[in-house]
């Protein structure tokens, strides 16, 4: 018997604090809880913590708001598995949920549980596309990766090279472990004005395993998405991390674009991964919510107007012309979606699309929920 912990079950699933509200279920009163909620709700194998608290929340990212935890809870919650029941009950005329295990309800307290390795806890999202997008790509500043470890050549002639390929590196510590991963400079992302530069996206090409080290070590490509060249960067592969962060609003306010879209695609949609002007020094963490919004161009004011002519007169010509002033009418802000924000840089972040009502682009609007 063991825990389990890996990257792939993406363990954001802190849904028992979610589903604890105690005393703090008064707040029903505000419109959190939602109207009709079950008074049972049996957690299945593929459920997720955000369809969990869709169950019974309103808004889901407002748990931790609900359950008032506190900035280290939010990143320390608790973990939950299919075949746990959550109970809606109330105490003195209060909602309260509970989580009932072992044929007994508990008010959940901060525990470990020991569960065999078949027992996954459910994850916050469905992970699908996301995972190789929690240790892969990286942001890096202007200087990239000049210091990393590189390929300088391979076994023969050839330019391109690929998976089963024989390489040879330098600057491996073998002391970092036998399995390193290859990069080669990609995107600038720039503020949205152009005036900043946000950080620049070292693009993931594929894996290698060290098979000798020294000054110059022997490497074999054990994955490549594209061709591998000499001259690429060599970053060790980071660990499996478990990731606690529950889904929550920014604590501060957030007022940002989106300023790429993966695949450079023209338009996104649900379960698609941007790339945000904002980061850590902006108030973002792994988790927070965001809500997409985008403003329409102005349109002319239809309305007739007593407004009188203006005069212009064309300085080389003394012609002479009469005319209205432009008048425009600005449309309000339209709201399409929203995000999870999985990984957290300085001052760039990605996210993935989890609804939209349209299309997303480049250029869209990111703001508090």
């Amino acid at each position: 018997m063991r825990q389990k912990f890996s990257i792939a079950n993406f363990v954001l699933a802190t849904a028992a604090a979610i589903l604890v509200f105690g005393a703090a279920a008064a707040r029903a009163a505000d419109g959190v809880i939602k109207d009709g909620v079950p008074d049972r709700y049996t957690v299945q194998k593929g459920d997720t913590l955000w369809g969990i608290a869709g169950k019974f929340l309103k808004d889901p990212w407002r748990w931790p708001d609900v359950w008032r935890m506190n900035r280290e809870q939010i990143k320390n919650p608790h973990l939950i598995y299919p075949g746990d029941v959550i109970v809606l009950d109330r105490v003195d005329g209060q909602p309260r949920l509970s989580l009932e295990r072992s044929n007994s309800t508990t008010r959940l307290s901060p525990t470990v549980r020991v569960t065999p390795l078949n027992a996954e806890a459910i994850p916050t999202i469905p992970a699908g596309d996301l995972e190789p997008f929690l240790s892969r790509p990286i942001i890096t500043g202007p200087e990239g990766l000049e210091t990393a470890a590189q390929i300088i050549a391979g076994r023969d002639s050839r330019v391109v090279r690929g998976e089963g390929d024989t390489v040879y590196a330098i600057g491996i510590d073998p002391k970092a472990g036998d399995l390193w991963n290859i990069y080669r400079r990609g995107r600038d992302f720039r503020s949205w004005d152009g005036k900043e530069l946000l950080g620049v996206e070292q693009r993931y090409l594929g894996s290698v395993k060290v098979e000798r080290s020294g000054e110059v070590s022997t490497i074999r490509i054990v994955t490549a998405n594209e061709e591998i060249l000499v001259g690429d960067r060599l970053l060790p592969a980071p660990r499996g991390q478990l990731m606690t962060y529950a889904p929550h609003a920014p604590t501060r306010p957030i007022d940002g674009r989106i300023i790429a879209l993966n695949r450079d695609a023209t338009e996104a949609g649900r379960g698609w991964i941007v790339t945000l002007d904002k980061g850590a020094r902006d108030g973002l963490d792994v988790s927070s919510v965001l809500a997409i919004y985008r403003v329409a161009p102005p349109i002319q004011d239809p309305r007739p107007t007593t407004t009188v002519d203006q005069i212009e007169i064309a300085p080389s010509t003394d012609v002479t012309r009469f005319f209205q002033p432009e008048r425009l009418l600005y449309l309000p802000e339209e709201r399409r979606g929203l995000m999870f924000v999985f990984r957290v840089f300085d001052r760039v972040s990605y996210a993935i699309l989890l609804n939209t009502t349209e299309p997303i682009a480049v250029g869209d609007i990111v703001r508090n929920p």
